[in-house]
């Protein structure tokens, strides 16, 4: 084994071979295990883990401080010279960057920089995976299938910088996602769970959610496109709130290509989105939700700043009390727009004071309304009022005076999730949720159900 193994050793020994003016290394220690299963039934499970090492080198010039980034997986101590050279020359080759900041001085070191990584195995699904064996059985006696993916990762990350700092952080990461058919395959619903450590998933709840939604299909009821009151499950407002979180950058705001630009010039800031108390916010000590408590950049871009790297970060408000709070900046946009600092955080929680599970809202309604399992294929049509479209699946239904009555078929919408805001009628319980379409990318939100008046169903979809 090479004498320079350890993440921390990889860290200090990049930063002792660069010559740049300014250098950080991040060195990323992942583990994973999975499960996957079709026809109530495994298939297939795994281990994998894996090392990505990150240089930015800065360079100082006549005109500002230039820097080059270049990843590498795999890396090793004899890779780390090459890597480091190759980010310097990335670096003096660019041009001067345009978010150039002074390196991040000051923070504290973590006191485990120099442990172990953190790892995850198969042993996270102890409890997990007989309790799903016991779903198989029940699915198999009822007359569904189950299909499914269990997928656990932790990801310990290493942050060393040449202004001192010496940073860590351990981020376990779970998601589960579970399909149940019909065996003719004409019915199908989907659950899915974000979790840390698989002990709060419970594989039963959701078979006899499945099964309960399957039962639903029984009954088809043909629908037209039209505007219909919609109870939009946490999953569905997860994954549209967080598409307007990525577009809410203040310098596009500032500079007027984006739902959050102000008519004539300037932003938002400070209008009512909302006549409901709706909270968003970012928390990296969110309960159940913590992420990285200081930024890691690995490029520079809309949303972030490799010159960020280390910055402390803490609770914010992107909206409080139905008001445009803050909008997402690094220090050189903060400088530029002249509002606040406020870097992207890796967590989402909408909060609206409501007490209604999904249940209960559904039992409130009067008249007809639509409910929903979750959307999928989201895309942005028009980024000046963030309209969004996309489809629904695995389940709409109907339901009538209180109860559901039937499932009807799957549309196309068009929606923009801050007009949805201003629209909503109620908002139920915050709950921990994943996102369906987004789920690869970000897991870590809790949202309540929105009632939503008219939510506008575009066209009718022959997806399922």
């Amino acid at each position: 084994m090479s004498r320079v193994s350890k993440p921390h050793e990889i860290v200090e020994r990049a930063l002792e071979l660069s010559t740049a003016d300014g250098c950080v290394v991040i060195a990323d220690e992942e583990s994973s295990a999975n499960l996957r299963w079709a026809g109530n039934a495994l298939t297939t499970n795994g281990v994998t883990r894996g090392r990505t090492v990150t240089v930015v080198a800065t360079v100082d010039g006549a005109e500002g401080a230039a820097s080059g980034v270049v990843s590498r997986a795999a890396v090793t101590a004899g890779d780390l010279e090459p890597l480091v050279r190759a980010a310097e020359a990335a670096a003096r080759s660019a041009g001067p960057a345009e978010d150039a900041q002074s390196l991040v001085t000051g923070v504290p070191a973590s006191p485990d920089f120099t442990d172990a990584p953190a790892e995850t195995d198969s042993d996270v699904f102890a409890a997990f995976a007989p309790a799903l064996g016991d779903a198989f059985a029940r699915a198999r006696s009822g007359g569904r299938e189950l299909y499914g993916f269990a997928h656990h990762q932790m990801t310990s990350t290493y942050l060393g910088t040449s202004t001192g700092l010496r940073l860590r952080h351990d981020q376990p990461n779970g998601t589960l996602e579970l399909n149940a058919k019909s065996p003719d395959r004409t019915r199908s619903a989907w659950a899915g769970r974000s979790t840390r450590d698989f002990k709060d998933v419970d594989p039963a709840e959701m078979d006899a959610e499945l099964a309960r939604r399957l039962g639903w299909a029984e009954r088809r009821i043909e629908l037209p496109a039209g505007r219909y009151e919609t109870l939009l499950p946490p999953t569905a407002v997860a994954d549209l709130l967080i598409y307007q979180l990525w577009s809410s950058t203040a310098r596009d705001a500032a500079e007027g290509r984006t739902v959050f630009s102000k008519p004539g010039g300037g932003t938002r800031l400070g209008e009512t989105l909302a006549p409901l108390p709706l909270t968003l916010r970012s928390d990296p000590h969110a309960p159940g939700l913590e992420s990285a408590p200081f930024v890691i950049a690995h490029s520079s871009g809309d949303g972030g700043s490799v010159f960020d790297n280390g910055l402390p970060l803490a609770r914010t408000d992107w909206v409080a009390d139905g008001r445009l709070e803050r909008l997402t900046t690094t220090r050189h946009t903060a400088a530029l727009t002249k509002q606040p600092l406020a870097p992207a955080i890796d967590n989402l929680v909408l909060e609206g004071g409501g007490e209604r599970s999904l249940e209960e809202m559904v039992a409130a309604t009067t008249g007809r309304a639509l409910l929903l399992t979750c959307l999928w294929y989201i895309r942005e049509v028009d980024p000046a009022t963030l309209l969004l479209t996309g489809l629904t699946r695995d389940g709409v239904y109907l339901v009538e005076d209180g109860e559901v009555v039937g499932e009807v078929n799957n549309f196309r919408f068009n929606e923009s999730p801050v007009d949805l805001l201003s629209r909503a009628t109620e908002a139920g319980r915050t709950e921990k949720t994943l996102p369906r379409e987004w789920g690869d990318w970000f897991t870590r939100a809790a949202m309540p159900a929105l009632r939503i008046p008219d939510f506008n169903m575009s066209s009718v979809s022959q997806g399922v």
